[in-house]
């Protein structure tokens, strides 16, 4: 009987069928029995190994990735990606591969593109590798609306780990031995591609980009809603910049604030030296966007100083 995070087809060494034996194809699903198949068939082309993570599908994921020469890990409940690929991922260094690659089951990655993306890691020129569909010639493949959002949180997640970075959220990357040894931070859900760019600039890692294309043309390739997506992994981001970056996220809008309520109270005060004419309200708003304002500013300061002496403990 299967049992959660249980693999299906049992522990194997590299079998060398591709190109490049040593490395090794992680692929989280879920309910991807259409195209999972000719994508795991593509990717065994290439490279040495593939395992597909079956995050809870309520199809025939597992049974459809198997026979195309996949090992299977089987969640028995949808976890998220995040977990998804932290199993794959830590399977894959328990295997010894050279190099790891991630991509989605849904067909829209490109397989004939890993060969040139694992390369930087193959020749130690890099730890992460990120597949940017932003550096393509072709950016019209890509929906307005999904560049628009894409946008916003690389900038957020620029800010976050201090690493400029085109496409933060593809799922398209290459993770060197190196990479796979700093797999020691927690996420949840789609966070995971911003938070591993935070915590690998963190430890120093070298993380590169290199070209893609993208297919969105494909039937069930977005089980979730884009503006959901987004804002939820918006959120994690922003979490993530309170957390690591508190002077950042809480004192600059603090100062803000302050200035906003200076700039208030002196209209109100010369409102009533020239006029003569008092306003409660605008007086109050004052009041509450200084304190407020100041409020923040200690926040930020304490818990920027609380960071600090938690990094040095470290």
């Amino acid at each position: 009987m299967e049992t959660a995070e249980e693999s299906t087809a049992g522990p194997h060494p590299l079998p060398g069928n591709g190109k490049f034996s040593d490395v090794i194809v992680v692929i989280p699903a879920y309910n991807e029995e259409l195209m999972i198949g000719s994508v795991v068939l593509k990717a065994c082309q290439i490279v040495g190994k593939v395992i597909v993570v079956d995050d809870g599908s309520q199809d025939n994921t597992t049974s459809v990735a198997r026979l195309a020469g996949a090992e299977v890990i089987r969640v028995d409940e949808n976890q998220g990606k995040a977990h998804a690929l932290f199993l794959g991922l830590l399977h894959a260094r328990e295997l010894g591969c050279r190099a790891a690659v991630t991509i989605d089951g849904d067909g829209q990655h490109k397989t004939r593109e890993i060969a040139s993306a694992i390369q930087p890691v193959l020749d130690g020129k890099a730890d992460l590798v990120i597949g940017s569909r932003f550096l393509t010639d072709d950016k019209g493949c890509v929906p307005s609306h999904r560049r628009v959002g894409q946008k916003t949180l690389d900038l957020f997640t620029k800010i976050g780990s201090r690493h400029t970075c085109t496409d933060s959220q593809s799922g398209f990357r290459v993770l060197s031995s190196r990479a796979l040894e700093n797999l020691d931070f927690t996420s949840h859900g789609y966070g995971i591609e911003s938070d591993m760019i935070t915590h690998f600039a963190e430890r120093g890692l070298v993380i590169v980009e290199v070209p893609i294309t993208v297919r969105y043309e494909l039937p069930h390739s977005h089980k979730k809603n884009f503006i959901t997506h987004g804002f939820g992994v918006l959120a994690g981001i922003i979490n993530l910049i309170s957390y690591k970056r508190p002077l950042l996220a809480f004192g600059i809008p603090g100062i803000f604030l302050f200035l906003c309520g200076i700039v208030i109270g002196l209209f109100s005060f010369f409102e009533y030296f020239i006029a003569s004419t008092y306003s409660l309200t605008i007086s109050l708003m004052s009041a509450a966007l200084l304190g407020f304002g100041l409020l923040m500013i200690i926040a930020g300061l304490i818990l920027n100083a609380l960071v600090i002496i938690m990094n040095k403990k470290k």
